[in-house]
Order: structure tokens, then C-alpha cells, then sequence
């Protein structure tokens, strides 16, 4: 009976006769709506206002742990590896120690210009010049440019370019001009050579 006396009520509620004042006296059905209209309020005010940024930290969190697994896997990685890394970097010592052993002090240049001029010497060619131009620096080395200017056949030209690519410290040859002398058979060649000298980081 009450129930159908709810729904009676219900059908002669009137919105615009609502009064907040006297809510206790309204029908169920308008009371229930009410509840669960704050109800609903409520929840969507505490999503926004606490659970978002609940949600936003949440995600941080996520991605931050993502990183810091990375890292940790990298880790474990190297410090798995760690023995065969130091054994690696003895090995690339000794290797950058005997590369530094090639290149020439400031007081073995002029040995290095007469090697030169022994292989040129060696292989049968006439030295016109020899002349050690201004030093260039780079980052962790400083490059000793040689200008050479020769004359010969074209196999001691052959064999002083092979010789002095051979010769134990570290020469590098560039930009060689081959010209044929006016009279004769022989060649004359221009080539630039350049030598390295290790530049100490202070």
C-alpha cells in the first residue's frame, strides 16, 4: 500500500512546487533521486579534485620504475662484465702506449727528416727539398706537416713513397703532384707527408 501510495504522491509531485525547507516531506521517489544525485556529485568531485591527480602520480611512478628497471638492468649488465671491461682497458693501454711510442718527441723530428732523406737517398732519388712547415693542433694531437719535393724514375718514386709508409714511426703521405721534367725521362713529385705528435691534456 505504501508503495502505491509513493507512486501517487509521485504523479502529483510538481517540480516547481519544490520547497528544500520541507524535503521531508516529499515522496520517496524525489527523496531517493536527490540522494543519488549527491551521491553522484560527491564521487565526481572527489575524481576530480583527488583521484586524477592520484592517477597522474600513478603514471609518473609507472614511468619512473620503467627508468630506473633500465638502469638497473644496465648495471647489472656492466658489473657482470666488469672483469672482461678492465681487461679490455689494459689492453687498449698498452695498444694507445705503443701507438704513442710512434710518434716523434720534439727532440726526434730531425732524426724522423733524415730518415726522409734516407729512403729517398735508398731508392735512388735526387732530394730537392725537405722543409718541415708550422705545426697544426687538433684536440688530442698536434700534426707536423713535411713538404718534400723529389726526382727519379718512376719505381724509386715507387719505392721511397713504400719506404717511408714502411718506416716506424707514423707518416702519413697526401697531395702528391707527379710532373715530367722537360729533357729527360725522370719525374719530379711534390708530397705533402705529416707526422703526429701526441698533444698532453693538462
Amino acid at each position: 500500500m505504501a508503495f502505491q501510495d509513493s507512486l501517487e504522491q509521485l504523479k502529483n509531485f510538481d517540480v516547481n512546487d519544490i520547497d528544500f525547507d520541507r524535503m521531508g516531506v516529499w515522496p520517496l521517489p524525489g527523496k531517493i533521486f536527490v540522494c543519488v544525485l549527491l551521491v553522484a556529485i560527491v564521487l565526481a568531485g572527489t575524481y576530480y579534485f583527488k583521484i586524477r591527480d592520484m592517477n597522474t602520480q600513478l603514471q609518473r611512478a609507472a614511468a619512473q620504475e620503467n627508468t630506473l628497471r633500465e638502469n638497473f638492468r644496465q648495471r647489472v649488465f656492466q658489473a657482470s662484465n666488469l672483469d672482461a671491461y678492465r681487461e679490455q682497458m689494459v689492453e687498449m693501454e698498452e695498444s694507445f702506449g705503443a701507438l704513442l711510442a710512434r710518434l716523434p718527441s720534439d727532440t726526434e723530428v730531425p732524426g724522423l727528416l733524415e730518415d726522409i732523406d734516407a729512403r729517398g737517398s735508398e731508392s735512388g732519388l735526387t732530394i730537392n727539398s725537405i722543409r718541415l712547415e708550422s705545426e697544426r693542433q687538433a684536440e688530442y694531437y698536434i700534426e707536423l706537416p713535411i713538404s718534400i719535393d723529389v726526382e727519379g724514375s718512376y719505381h724509386d718514386l715507387g719505392g721511397f713513397v713504400s719506404g717511408v709508409a714502411g718506416m716506424p714511426r707514423i707518416v702519413t703521405l697526401h697531395d702528391y703532384t707527379i710532373t715530367t721534367r722537360q729533357g729527360s725521362g725522370e719525374l719530379s713529385m711534390q708530397i705533402a707527408a705529416r707526422t703526429y705528435r701526441y698533444r698532453s691534456q693538462d
